[in-house]
């Protein structure tokens, strides 16, 4: 069995909270789904799922590698909600509220890392 990296551990956390969350506080990730795409709460719902099998797919030896692989193109595919956020908290937010929200977009970049880390911890 081999031994998991802390950074897989906390992306598998990270994943795990933020999956409950989608079920149990949707309206703030509705939000954020680009203005495009319908469905919001069942897209939502749909990445609350897969944030939540990538959190339990990371955590064992046999599943990490595709669990790395899931959670890196689940962080990229996510990636324009984080955009949007930003966007929309650019025209009406607080100083705050900006800086948090355009610097949540750089932190996708070690997010993948650790992802992909994870995939070669086998």
């Amino acid at each position: 069995m081999s031994r998991r990296s802390r950074s897989t551990t906390g992306l598998a956390a990270l994943f795990a909270v933020s999956g409950v969350l989608h079920f149990a506080q949707p309206k703030p990730y509705e939000r954020i789904v680009p203005k495009a795409l319908p469905a919001k709460r069942e897209l939502v719902y749909a990445s609350g799922v897969a944030e939540l099998v990538c959190a339990a797919g990371l955590l064992h030896p046999r599943t990490r590698r595709l669990a790395g692989l899931a959670s890196a193109g689940l962080l990229a595919v996510v990636f324009p909600a984080n955009v949007q956020m930003a966007a929309d908290v650019n025209r009406k937010g607080s100083p705050r509220a900006k800086a948090i929200a355009f610097g949540r977009l750089p932190l996708q970049i070690p997010l993948i890392r650790a992802a992909l880390k994870a995939s070669r911890e086998v």
